[in-house]
């Protein structure tokens, strides 16, 4: 008898809403699959509505180029490249030789706040990762008003206002569902994502809808969305913003905002980083279904899924964000905005981890509160949490790397190193090249995610020894020198988790100098 043929994997494959073909393989023999729709258009009587199932068509559907990004509600963003309600699509690259390889998957959210960005990114390239025997897959999801609208006439229809996570969903259930096809492992998947898309990964491991459809996850730089001024919003407070908006639209009905062009409806709710993108935005909120509760207080009661989990913050956070900063123009501002916030009775506590003696020293502390409120706080919690309530195997780091390149280990700057791409880090205003120091470092994160997305530890041979996460708050830090060693901000970080109650940040900082 001859042994069953497994034809080899082409550019042309078929999904279940039928054929693609994507682009042929490069020299290092991936295969790039572009702009696949998991998901139907969501406009016109699909605004605001859960996803539905992509439209099948005829013939062989062309996979080269990146689909439409979703609209942004980024003032003047900048970014290149069409924008379209009809966005939902998927990115696929593989260098499986056989469909039937059943290679780990990493599914990549991106971020941008929940407010912009897309899969269309030079920098998340999925190529030289998927080299490395991993599927990597992107998408896009909705975004801003047409993502995270909440309204009472909208909740007589489904539960409204997390349309933007349950296009997440989508993607996953296409993923389970396609993946195959593409060398890659319905039971092996890795959600993985950075700011916004490691807050998503975090909410979804809180979401019980979210069982079964991913198996490991991996969060950069994000976790609860939540932090500078209190948790994610509630179930009233969304409502009562999807209220205004639509009293601000002529007093318009859902059926008639379904009518408006999408561009009008987007420019009527801009976005800025002068405005905290968690309370005063539409983003991500407490619906009941997709969110029944706080991220945080779901891991807290162990409500969580129980599965691998590395994640981690960057050294500088707080460079995107300094619009958010308590009053630092001079020592005693900042002194007083701090007792109005942690109260009279803590102000030494706080003084003694964020000093301010002089305005040099309060502009210092300053930005180091922030990168800490809006990132780092919520990534320490999410590995003790995680660790305690599931003891499912849990990996922190630090990343605290710089060089000419990355000057400044801001947020956002260890993705170059992640997908290997190593574009230029235009968000600490950086035109230098890479070095090998550089690669050096990029081909060794790649290694220990990969590592992870393989068997849920990121250890591997050459590589320096990465410890679990336990109650000794040891992390890997990866800068120049990758080590194991004590959280540098561990001081800090339970100061401000000493405040949150249940799980839960004060509600009383939304009127703090809130923006």
């Amino acid at each position: 008898m001859h042994a069953l043929t497994i034809p080899k994997l082409s550019p042309l494959v078929r999904t279940q809403a039928g054929q693609v073909r994507g682009q042929e393989r490069d020299a290092n023999g991936v295969l790039a699959f572009k702009g696949i729709p998991y998901a139907a258009p969501p406009g016109g009587p699909l605004r605001w509505r859960a996803p539905q199932p992509p439209l099948p068509w005829h013939g062989v559907r062309d996979a080269s180029a990146f689909g439409a990004a979703c609209l942004s509600s980024l003032e003047h963003d900048p970014r290149p490249g069409p924008r379209s309600e009809d966005c939902l699509t998927l990115n696929i690259w593989t260098a499986a030789k056989a469909a039937d390889e059943m290679q780990p998957v990493m599914v990549w959210i991106h971020g941008g706040g929940f407010q912009f960005g897309s899969s269309a990114n030079p920098t998340t390239d999925g190529r030289l990762l998927a080299a490395k025997g991993v599927v990597v897959v992107s998408f896009n999801y909705r975004l801003g008003v047409f993502g995270f609208l909440a309204h009472p006439d909208l909740d007589a229809e489904a539960p409204s206002g997390n349309y933007g996570l349950q296009d997440q969903f989508a993607a996953l259930r296409w993923v389970r569902g396609n993946i195959a096809a593409f060398g890659g492992d319905p039971d092996n998947v890795t959600l993985f994502g950075e700011s916004a898309g490691a807050m998503a990964v975090g909410i979804l491991m809180a979401s019980p809808l979210a069982h079964g459809l991913f198996h490991k996850a991996i969060g950069q730089s994000g976790a609860f969305w939540d932090g500078r001024h209190g948790p994610l919003q509630g179930f009233d407070e969304a409502r009562a913003r999807g209220l205004a908006f639509a009293r601000r639209q002529a007093d318009a009905s859902i059926a008639a905002l379904r009518t408006l062009p999408a561009e009008q409806l987007m420019a009527a709710a801009p976005w800025s980083f002068q405005r905290d993108h968690v309370t005063a935005a539409f983003s991500p909120s407490i619906d009941r279904h997709v969110i029944p509760d706080l991220p945080a207080r779901r891991f807290l009661h162990g409500e969580h899924m129980r599965i691998p989990l590395l994640a981690g913050w960057n050294g500088a956070e707080e460079f995107p964000f300094m619009a958010r900063s308590l009053p630092a123009q001079s020592a005693n501002a900042f002194r007083a905005a701090a007792e109005a916030m942690f109260g009279k009775e803590r102000l030494a506590d706080f003084l003694r981890l964020y000093p301010a003696d002089t305005d040099a020293e309060a502009k210092a502390s300053a930005a180091a509160l922030t990168g800490d409120m809006v990132i780092g706080e919520q990534c320490w919690q999410w590995l003790r949490l995680h660790r305690a309530s599931s003891r499912a195997p849990t990996y922190g780091y630090h990343f605290n790397y710089t060089s000419p390149y990355t000057p400044i280990a801001s947020h956002v700057t260890e993705i170059p190193f992640v997908f290997g791409t190593l574009t230029p880090q235009q968000i600490v205003g950086s035109t230098a090249p890479p070095t090998e120091a550089d690669r050096a470092l990029s081909q060794t994160m790649m290694s220990y995610w990969v590592n992870f997305a393989t068997r849920g530890n990121p250890n591997g041979p050459g590589l320096p020894s990465w410890p679990a996460y336990d109650e000794t708050d040891i992390v890997q830090i990866l800068g120049t020198t990758i080590k194991a060693g004590p959280n540098p901000q561990a001081g800090r970080f339970g100061f401000l988790g000493s405040f949150r109650e249940n799980g839960a940040l004060p509600m009383r900082w939304r009127g703090i100098d809130a923006l």
